[in-house]
């Protein structure tokens, strides 16, 4: 029998538009970490067109399953288990990975392993940090989720708050479109924001009861943008996106404040294609204090990929949690210890 940090985990992540696979050795250790990304086809419709992505996933997921396995060093004889992103993200992509995780797992009787896309990026924690043990307070910001989360260890999340409408990475993109920015929206605001100055008041995404609301957030830019137009005056488009990036991540550091005082953490992770942003990483690395450890994956690590679905899937494996071959694609599904919203 394998010793627990030699089990080696194959990843397989499709949610959206990048096809990835993964090799990770015990939960931690990168073997190999693909990533085929099908930015520049989605750039010509401004956003992703999922018919076009899932064409993408079924005509890539052979090639970087095999260049995973081939950066690795290993065959299929040396994998444990299959690990595959199986929600939350576009059904039809979702389906790509997951037929092509269960025709694998059959093939080779390998054990199957059903990943949230949510937990894989809390876990991408693990690979930048091996020493990393729960429990701590994650802040996750990707395109599709955002909340606060009590990682209690690797199979219990208490999801404190999270948002009533837009994530913050949705509201990033949409802001990115209306300044005329081209797709993906996120990388192109940072870098626009750190060109101005934030000279614009926007309200706080925090709401009354503690959760997230970006819809009214991106709002107020639209109106700001249209009330100057309106006035003939022409906005400074750096200043407008330095402001909106002040309000849409202060919010979260001021919430994330309040809960690391409330439960008295030591450690803060953060994850989701967010957590690339230069204004976050700074104003973490700023405010890190004394007893307060701050955890930030490498930038690889922050967008979709499979290697986070693999340390994931690793932690399932050594509870045993396999799926079997009915595993079917959930787009809308949330992270476990998430509360329906009033």
């Amino acid at each position: 029998m394998k010793a627990r940090s030699d089990i080696c985990i194959l990843g397989i992540e499709s949610s959206c538009d990048e096809t990835a696979a993964a090799v990770v050795k015990g939960g931690r250790e990168v073997l190999s970490n693909v990533v085929l990304s099908q930015i520049d086809v989605h750039r010509l419709y401004g956003g992703v067109v999922p018919e076009i992505a899932s064409r993408n996933h079924v005509e890539a997921v052979d090639k970087v399953v095999k260049q995973a396995l081939a950066d690795a060093g290993l065959t299929l004889d040396s994998i444990d288990a299959v690990a595959v992103t199986y929600g939350a993200g576009l059904v039809g992509a979702l389906l790509v990975g997951v037929s092509y995780a269960k025709g694998l797992a059959q093939a080779r009787q390998l054990p199957l392993l059903a990943v949230n896309h949510i937990e894989g990026h809390v876990c991408a924690n693990y690979l930048t940090y091996p020493d990393l043990i729960p429990p701590y307070v994650c802040l996750l910001t990707s395109g599709g989720h955002t909340a606060i989360v009590n990682v209690m260890d690797y199979e219990r999340y208490d999801v404190v708050c999270s948002t009533v409408d837009d994530a913050v990475g949705e509201a990033f993109d949409k802001v990115a479109r209306v300044l005329g920015l081209p797709y993906p929206g996120g990388p192109q605001i940072d870098r626009l924001a750190q060109q101005g100055s934030p000279v614009y008041e926007f309200h706080s995404v925090v709401t009354s009861n503690g959760n997230f609301s970006y819809s009214g957030l991106k709002t107020a830019v639209i109106n700001l943008l249209h009330n100057a137009e309106q006035r003939g005056e022409k906005l400074n488009p750096a200043d407008v996106a330095a402001s909106f990036t002040r309000a849409a991540i202060d919010g979260l550091l001021d919430r994330l404040a309040a809960e690391v005082k409330r439960s008295g953490a030591f450690t803060v992770a953060v994850a989701g294609g967010v957590a690339a942003n230069s204004y976050l990483r700074r104003r973490l690395s700023e405010t890190e204090r004394e007893g307060l450890r701050v955890c930030l994956p490498k930038l690889s690590l922050c967008g979709d990929n499979a290697a986070m679905i693999a340390s994931r899937g690793y932690y399932m494996y050594l509870d045993g949690k396999f799926a079997d071959l009915t595993l079917n694609a959930c787009p809308t599904l949330k992270l476990r210890g998430e509360k329906p919203h009033n």
